[in-house]
């Protein structure tokens, strides 16, 4: 590749977005100290950059038949073993296609990144592999992972293993599916809105989206990184553990997610024993407009269920939750069009590991492909880049300034209570939306479920869906959320719940 001087007319253009006037001789001026600079860049052009270690042989693997694939729920299947032994040894892991698998097609749900064949192994997969698991494929995920359904996808909505005329929910819908449906022992999930819990809330399994930085994301597909977080999901609260166990950790600052990492041996936590934990009923989270009168009574139900078995329950209020999806909205949307759209998935502005090909393939993909993005990303795009136009990032600013007095809100929360406990959504799985259905109800059935799980991702606590129930042939989650870097705490719960009773005959 030869860096390539300007032409006029491409200065005069990026001169007339900053409202700068150039004259000619202004124009010439500048130049002129372009191209002193270029040559640096040519330079770093023909450096070799260092890349993230591939350590296990594998092949690319294939994409199944139809007949073999009947939820829907996998981009590739493939298999990649790791270490001969290890904690995760017998285990098959299946990764969510927004994570780098090197040599293993990556599409994230979306035609614009169709093609596209990583060339590193994220974070996550070298430690799984080393912990002695198996990667048996990538699994299908909503289109740029902005979606809490399941119909986005760029190859086809994914169904849900209970009702497949439903959604499994997203973004981490395939892994999700395969989880519940037996297929796979554990799997990848990423969260920026509920992503992991939402998906482990419809099929019935368990989902935990991590306090933020603990499990590094260096190698996936960012969206907005003060929401983006990668979880375990799986058929148990100790697989779960496990998982976590394997991939939580610092990584050598290659994330700017992370900050004073805590790691704990989680699996020491399944004691089977939650006496005298206290934990918080949330008020807020019961009751929302859109909730289902089941739903509730189920969450509240599984509370009891708690007090049963030796812990103290009470009920909370914590006004500020009302406002979190908000805070969420305002962050998420104008980071996303800045970093995910308009920075191509990788932005400037952070130190640590940028996959170069993933952001030159995506925007190669997302320029000449806008048209077929999904109506989410596109709605995302065209608010975010104009409430930066029009108000100058104050409301992204200012959000995150909120994010702060919400975070604030819980922890005082924290002060009494081990855990808060609410609905994980506050409805059951819906149906997905017709091929021929409105943009109105696309976006709808897209966001519509997000009231409890997004402003944990805006705080960064960590927080899990729990199957609790079961109400007309569809699952019911409940989530646990606890203080930063507790997720031992939250596991002790949900363990003692899991042992305790079938949720499937609650």
């Amino acid at each position: 590749m030869n860096v390539k001087q300007p032409t006029d007319d491409e200065l005069r253009f990026i001169a007339a977005e900053y409202n700068l006037d150039l004259s000619d001789a202004d124009l010439a001026s500048f130049q002129g100290l372009i191209a002193a600079s270029l040559p640096a860049y040519q330079r770093i052009h023909e450096l070799t950059e260092p890349k993230l270690e591939v350590k296990y042989p594998r092949t690319a693997g294939y994409r199944p038949q139809p007949e073999d694939n009947l939820l829907n729920a996998w981009y590739y299947k493939t298999s990649i073993k790791g270490t001969p032994s290890g904690p995760l040894s017998g285990k098959r892991i299946v990764i969510k296609d927004n994570v780098c698998v090197a040599g293993v097609p990556m599409m994230n749900g979306t035609s614009a990144l169709e093609g596209y064949v990583p060339d590193v192994d994220a974070t996550v997969v070298t430690r799984i592999l080393d912990a002695g698991g198996e990667i048996v494929g990538k699994a299908e995920c909503e289109s740029l992972c902005f979606s809490g359904g399941s119909h986005t996808n760029e190859n086809g909505p994914i169904r849900n293993p209970y009702n497949p005329a439903h959604t499994t929910g997203g973004s981490s819908a395939g892994s999700a599916a395969l989880v519940a449906n037996g297929e796979v022992d554990m799997a990848i999930g990423g969260d920026q809105g509920g992503s992991v819990r939402i998906p482990a809330c419809w099929c019935g399994i368990y989902g935990m989206k991590p306090t933020h930085g603990l499990v590094p994301y260096t190698g996936a597909f960012p969206i907005e990184i003060t929401i983006d977080h990668l979880g375990p999901m799986a058929n148990s609260t100790a697989d779960c553990a496990l998982l976590l166990e394997a991939i939580a950790g610092k990584d050598g600052g290659l994330d700017p997610r992370q900050y004073d990492v805590k790691t704990a041996a989680y699996t020491k936590a399944l004691t089977g024993d939650v006496k005298g934990l206290k934990i918080g009923v949330v008020e807020e989270g019961f009751g929302r407009a859109n909730s289902e009168a089941d739903v509730d009574a189920s969450v509240r139900a599984a509370g009891q269920r708690f007090e049963q078995l030796g812990a103290k329950v009470t009920s909370v209020s914590i006004p500020m939750h009302l406002d979190g999806q908000a805070i969420w909205t305002g962050i998420a949307t104008e980071g996303a069009a800045m970093l995910m759209i308009k920075g191509n998935s990788m932005g400037t502005n952070w130190k640590g590991y940028y996959t170069t090909s993933l952001l030159d393939v995506f925007a190669r993909g997302r320029i000449t492909r806008a048209n077929d993005l999904s109506e989410t990303t596109k709605m995302v795009f065209l608010l975010g880049q104009y409430m930066q136009d029009k108000y100058h990032g104050r409301f992204y600013a200012k959000a995150q300034n909120l994010s702060r007095s919400l975070k604030a809100a819980y922890d005082k929360a924290f002060e009494d209570f081990d855990l808060l406990l609410m609905p994980t959504l506050p409805m059951k799985a819906t149906p997905i939306p017709a091929p021929d259905c409105s943009r109105e109800e696309y976006v709808q059935r897209a966001l519509e479920m997000l009231a409890n799980t997004s402003p944990f991702d805006v705080t960064g606590q960590p927080a899990m869906s729990v199957p609790c129930g079961m109400s007309q042939g569809l699952p019911i989650g409940m989530m646990l959320v606890g203080r930063d870097y507790d997720e031992s705490t939250i596991f002790r719960a949900s363990h003692a719940f899991e042992t305790s009773v079938d949720w499937k005959t609650i």
